[in-house]
């Protein structure tokens, strides 16, 4: 059973991603040919499922993070073509950017905040669920 403000706090956080998701699409988008496999952006139900973009997190316990805890952000591309590092990079912190100005809309009862954590961007702040 999960806790049920678990379940409130990943349902807004999957929206909040689907809005990245097809901010990303508008702006790279068209840089890069989709995977054959891919369905094209728009044509599923999901964001997850279709265009250039899948946007997501994982949640960390943040053993050995000077952040801690938080949801590290991934930003995957489906193509089979080469990217360049920088424009990967570029991308991600893009991403991050928006993700970091979205969550006072989304989360607005929170201090949330997007900060580097090594080699990946974190979500991390008040994460508390509080009691039922």
């Amino acid at each position: 059973m999960r806790h049920p403000k678990l379940v409130e706090f990943e349902k807004r956080l999957k929206k909040l991603f689907d809005e990245v998701d097809a901010y990303l699409e508008e702006r790279y988008g068209g840089l890069y040919p989709l995977h054959p496999a891919r369905a094209e952006t728009g044509s599923t139900s999901n964001p997850e499922h279709d265009g250039l973009f899948n946007v997501g997190a994982s949640f960390s316990p943040g053993f050995g993070s000077s952040l801690g805890k938080g949801y590290v952000i991934q930003v995957e591309m489906i193509t089979l073509a080469p990217v360049h590092e920088e424009k990967r990079e570029a991308i991600l912190q893009d991403a991050a950017s928006r993700i970091e100005e979205l969550l006072g809309v989304y989360f607005p009862e929170r201090t949330l905040q997007v900060d580097r954590d090594g080699t990946v961007f974190k979500i991390h702040g008040n994460l508390s669920l509080g009691s039922l």
